[in-house]
């Protein structure tokens, strides 16, 4: 993704607040394996691209994970290694949550479909072997 900045300064700035926010929710979705952290980062990715050059650096270069961000970008899947701590992660918190957590059958089923559901959305995506950085 090239960067191609928007000549309007409000909408420049309005893409510069949905960046911030969409990193907020990644944020989030580190501590909350519901939330799909990587796509989150990408919306971002895609906001700075077009109002922050600074920013749109940054994020692609940050240590934690600009790496995850670059090869998602150029290889579209992800490592074997970070698919399996995601489903790790994501499997362990829902499964937690659904037999200590919640009390409603209502809700463990939900929860279980849910792990189901995204355990099988990252399974499906491409396996990126033998790399971890692209740029």
């Amino acid at each position: 993704m090239e960067i191609n900045l928007i000549k309007n300064p409000v909408l420049r700035r309005l893409f510069i607040i949905a960046g911030w926010f969409f990193i907020g929710l990644g944020i989030l979705g580190i501590i909350l394996p519901v939330l799909p952290t990587t796509v989150f980062f990408l919306l971002a990715t895609y906001f700075f691209s077009r109002s922050s050059e600074k920013f749109y650096h940054s994020l692609l270069h940050n240590k934690y994970f600009g790496k995850y961000i670059r090869n998602y970008r150029k290889h579209r899947g992800m490592p074997v290694k970070a698919k399996f701590f995601a489903i790790l992660m994501l499997n362990i918190s829902l499964f937690y949550s659904a037999l200590y957590v919640v009390d409603s059958m209502f809700f463990k089923a939900m929860l279980f479909s849910l792990a189901a559901g995204l355990t099988s959305l990252i399974i499906s995506l491409k396996t990126v072997y033998g790399t971890t950085e692209t740029e």
